[in-house]
Formats: structure tokens, sequence, C-alpha cells
């Protein structure tokens, strides 16, 4: 894929709510061409097709969560509340472009062949969860996670599917309410818990 000028990224946004809509299939190129109001040798010229422009989308989201996430691991404070942190950004993130998380809930088999989409999942977030994980086992705010890749995956997964499951009902992200249900059904389930008196 060519580098996007941004005059033609600001406007590609429009194309996650007609594969919202219609999902990937059903939409045509001149479909995205009617809705971003970029001409269709335009956007043949810096995308090879519709797959190529959602994954666009995608990769917008992912970098703007990995930015989050970035920034949040570098705080100071304990592993547990920069973990919480990591997940109110993501959830955050997908509040702010609904459509996208729309388009990818009905795309989430073709997302996942998408090799540049899962490089930047494990860059952006499973990497620096996994890292939290074990400095939390480290500063004794979390417990020690066998295998914490498969921890990230469970977390990230965790996030993404109920974000989703309230952006396509039509609700609208509520970031607090659904941080806290994460937090009092995951979160909670990591925390060390004291020694029980006999």
């Amino acid at each position: 894929m060519r580098k996007i000028p941004r005059q033609i990224s600001e406007r590609i946004g429009a194309a996650a709510d007609l594969f919202a809509e219609k999902g990937l299939n059903d939409s045509k190129i001149e479909d995205v061409a009617a809705v971003t109001g970029v001409p269709k040798a335009t956007l043949y010229y810096y995308f090879s097709g519709k797959e190529d422009i959602l994954a666009f989308l995608l990769e917008d989201l992912l970098h703007e969560i990995s930015e989050a996430v970035t920034e949040i691991v570098r705080t100071d404070g304990t592993a547990a509340d920069r973990l919480e942190g990591v997940i109110r950004a993501q959830l955050r993130a997908m509040a702010q472009r609904p459509a996208v998380c729309r388009a990818l809930i009905g795309e989430l088999g073709r997302a996942g062949r998408m090799p540049v989409i899962a490089n930047m999942i494990y860059t952006a977030y499973q990497q620096p969860v996994e890292a939290l994980l074990m400095a939390g086992a480290a500063d004794g705010t979390l417990v020690t996670q066998p295998d914490p890749r498969s921890t990230s995956i469970a977390l990230f997964g965790a996030v993404t599917i109920s974000a989703l499951m309230y952006l396509v009902t039509d609700h609208d992200l509520d970031e607090t309410l659904v941080a806290g249900t994460l937090h009092a059904v995951m979160f909670d389930g990591l925390r060390p818990r004291p020694l029980e008196q006999p």
C-alpha cells in the first residue's frame, strides 16, 4: 500500500460506515468512492481493493491504541494500575470509532487473515500487556501468570468483544461502565488474594 495523503485518509473513514452497514462483500468500490468523495481511480491508486481499505481503517485504529498503550506503559504506578489504564485506553479508542469497530465484527474472519493487522495487535497491545503482567507479578500487584502471552491475548479478546457487543447493538460504548464490568469480572481475578486466617 502506498503512503496515503492526509486529505484522503481523513475521508476514507466514511467507508467504515458503509462496510458496517452493508458488509465488505456487498460494498462496491463505487460505493466507497461515493461515500468518501474520493474518485474510484484514486482509490485504486492507493488501495488494491476494499479489503485493503478495511485493513487501512483497522491499522489506523490500532495505531491510536498503540500510542495510548505506549504512553500508559511508560508512566509511573503499579503494573496493575497501568494495566487498567491500558484497558480503558482501548475502550476509549474503540468508542471514538464505532463504525470501524462495527465493520470489524462483520469481517473478523477476514481481518484475522491480515498478517499486518495480527502483527500490529501483537506489537501495539500484546507485548506491552505481557510486560505489564510480568511487572505486576514482580511488584506484587498481579498474580504470576503461567503464560503471559495467552493472558494478554485473553485480555485483548475480552476488551474487544465487550466493546464490539455494545457497538453492534447500537448502544453507545460507555468506557466507565464497560471498564468497571471488566474490572469486576477479570481484573479482580488477577489480583493476589490475602491469605485467610484459619
